[in-house]
């Protein structure tokens, strides 16, 4: 199954930069078949957790945990490149591949919900996933563990997480 899954998923080389393979989830999300297999296998690793919320990263992130949210009928806490959020925020900054980025979540984020799983496209470096643990817990809440599509294993993002489980779909070790 997750070769299957790698065939509808598009790499473009030198992209953002040189010495990035970026690996373009968006051709997987035009394939009706392929997006319901991620999004099924992603649901169900999720609910191994038992989550109240779904914490979505920007963008791609957004898709696939307010797909998985609705299957698990929970939620979605979102976060959002810097500027993005209308209400009060907290935010961090974080190292990716090739430069530095900033998410933000609301500050009321946890107020009704506390156990949450991190939900994006792809685990490289794991800078935006430990931000966004940050930012769950900075809100009152705690990461039951994340999911991704990919993991580029060489790159060590797990490992970066901490103690927080990892479920991905996909490992194509590069690094």
């Amino acid at each position: 199954m997750p070769k299957q899954l790698l065939k509808k998923i598009r790499t473009i080389p030198d992209f953002p930069k040189p010495g990035i393979l970026f690996y373009d989830v968006t051709t997987l999300f035009q394939d009706g078949e392929g997006l319901k297999r991620a999004v099924d296998q992603l649901t169900e690793r999720c609910d191994r957790y038992q989550p109240d919320t779904i914490v979505a990263i920007d963008a791609r992130g957004f898709l696939l945990g307010s797909a998985i949210a609705y299957q698990l009928d929970i939620g979605v806490v979102l976060a959002r490149k810097k500027g993005k959020l209308p209400y009060k925020t907290i935010s961090t900054e974080y190292a990716l591949e090739y430069g530095t980025a900033e998410i933000e979540m609301h500050t009321d984020a946890f107020a009704e919900t506390k156990r949450a799983v991190v939900v994006d496209d792809l685990l490289a470096t794991g800078g935006t996933a430990t931000a966004a643990i940050d930012l769950v817990e900075r809100a009152g809440g705690h990461v039951a563990a994340c999911a991704f599509v990919i993991e580029i294993a060489g790159l060590g993002g797990r490992g970066k997480l901490g103690d927080v489980p990892v479920e991905t779909l996909l490992d194509v070790s590069e690094g």
